[in-house]
């Protein structure tokens, strides 16, 4: 098997493994639209009161709570994707096998996750959003292109997504636990990606430096692009770039990890 289809066939893994929990995924469009319901309704008193706030007007506000609870899932703001199984495996000592194999570790996770997000975006994410755009007055294009520009930003995002959590799993081959620098990583998400408020709204140099951290490459950046705010290409070279940045950090760390394992293992 040539080394696309090896790749092609463990992301189509990914996707069916969590095509195998319907009450699930079933449960967590529930969750997703009785959160964004809550969220919803206080968007409405809060942009009732300050109207255009973050420079938004309140039918773009709600559009961020809906496409964002559409997102969640799929940018694994909360994590609990791929970095679980990786964190266990460097627990129990498995790791070592994988980074045997002829097969490069980092793609390999990169695939079976590209797989898992294909996954929650058609299968938690559409719902939500259909479900907000009937109840509440959205800012939704109609424009294909739009979502098309929107849709290679969530791509962007899952990658930015993808890195961040990678190095943080790594950090268990030093640490007794990485569960602990997993649950402080989703933290860090929830806060500066955009999910509790538009980051927009941050005041002073608190927007400023939040805005230009990796995490608003995960809901920020890809909203903003559907509601034209935010050109497609300065977004994609800022996701890109820091793509690029994180990728090559895990690199590192991956070497790092597997000479810690040679010298061990010897």
């Amino acid at each position: 098997m040539g080394t696309g289809r090896l790749y092609a066939a463990v992301a189509a893994g990914g996707f069916r493994r969590y095509a195998t929990y319907r009450t699930a995924t079933a449960a967590g469009v529930f969750t997703n639209t009785v959160f964004g319901l809550i969220l919803a309704y206080t968007y409405l008193a809060l942009w009732n009161e300050r109207p255009h706030l973050g420079g938004y007007d309140q039918a773009q506000a709600l559009t961020f709570v809906w496409v964002s609870q559409g997102l969640l899932m799929t940018v694994a703001v909360f994590g609990g994707g791929f970095e679980d199984e990786l964190i266990e495996r460097i627990r129990t000592g498995d790791i070592a096998i994988d980074l045997y194999r002829p097969a490069d570790l980092q793609l390999w996770w990169l695939a079976s996750d590209a797989g898992r997000a294909l996954f929650h975006l058609l299968g938690r994410g559409v719902v939500p959003l259909v479900f907000g755009a009937l109840v509440f007055p959205l800012a939704l294009p109609a424009r294909p292109l739009a979502w098309i520009a929107f849709v290679i930003a969530v791509a962007l995002g899952v990658l930015v997504s993808f890195a961040i959590r990678f190095v943080v799993a790594l950090c268990a081959f030093w640490l007794l636990d990485g569960a602990g620098a997993a649950q402080l990583a989703a933290l860090v998400a929830v806060f500066c990606s955009g999910l509790l408020l538009p980051l927009n709204v941050f005041p002073g140099a608190l927007g400023e430096v939040v805005r230009m951290l990796p995490w608003s490459a995960l809901m920020q950046a890809p909203v903003d692009v559907l509601l034209g705010r935010a050109r497609p290409l300065p977004t994609y070279a800022f996701q890109g770039a820091w793509a690029v940045v994180l990728l090559a950090l895990g690199r590192l760390v991956q070497s790092a990890a597997t000479r810690r394992v040679v010298v061990q293992g010897g």
